[in-house]
């Protein structure tokens, strides 16, 4: 299930018990910034605490921060996204993700929104 910040970024669980989950751009965001161009992922390794800055997406028209919904260290990045960045256009919630963490403390999944809670904030 994923579950969405304020800053609009996602983020799901391999699975409800996987101590890793999967990190991308909302569809809401990508609408905003129109064509993504670019995106700077994280290093394999960087430990984030949630609210910090995992990297950066810019579009023909704005660049923005991604900031991470919950704190862990990155294990992986998407390399596909950053050869075609405009997978974060065409598919946001899934082939677009951005990178996957290993949760530090995957209680912090709790206090973002539902997916419900999430459209109603976007609109």
């Amino acid at each position: 299930m994923k579950k969405y910040s304020e800053e609009h970024v996602w983020i799901a669980r391999d699975d409800d018990s996987a101590p890793t989950a999967t990190v991308g751009i909302t569809v809401h965001a990508q609408e905003v910034l129109g064509d993504v161009v670019f995106v700077e992922l994280p290093d394999i390794g960087t430990v984030l605490g949630a609210g910090d800055n995992a990297g950066l997406v810019e579009s023909v028209k704005a660049a923005a921060d991604v900031f991470t919904p919950a704190g862990g260290t990155v294990v992986e990045v998407n390399e596909a996204l950053r050869a075609d960045p405009s997978l974060a256009n065409t598919d946001p919630l899934g082939e677009g993700w951005f990178f996957k963490l290993q949760l530090s403390d995957p209680a912090e999944l709790d206090a973002l929104m539902d997916e419900h809670t999430y459209a109603g904030f976007a609109n």
